[in-house]
């Protein structure tokens, strides 16, 4: 597959982006789609569920997931956790 690039969640709840590239991607037997990514500060990863829900790890060690249905937790890198 080819590399793309765009623009990723940085993993917190405010509209802030950081550039990436998709190394590589796929779908999963239960159907949720997933990518590695090259972020400035080096890997991360990125999955989304059948049933909406999404999680991204970000290279800066923060990590972001939503259920699906409004509530969230974002995960800072110096491991405080904030919920939504």
């Amino acid at each position: 597959m080819g590399k793309e690039s765009g623009s990723g969640s940085t993993g917190s709840s405010s509209s802030s982006y950081t550039p990436y590239t998709i190394n590589s991607s796929g779908t999963n037997s239960q159907g949720n789609s997933y990518d590695n990514r090259t972020q400035p500060g080096g890997n991360a990863y990125h999955y989304s569920n059948s049933n909406g829900s999404y999680y991204y790890s970000n290279a800066n060690g923060s990590s972001y997931y939503n259920i699906g249905s409004g509530s969230s937790t974002y995960t800072a890198p110096d491991g405080n956790v904030y919920k939504k």
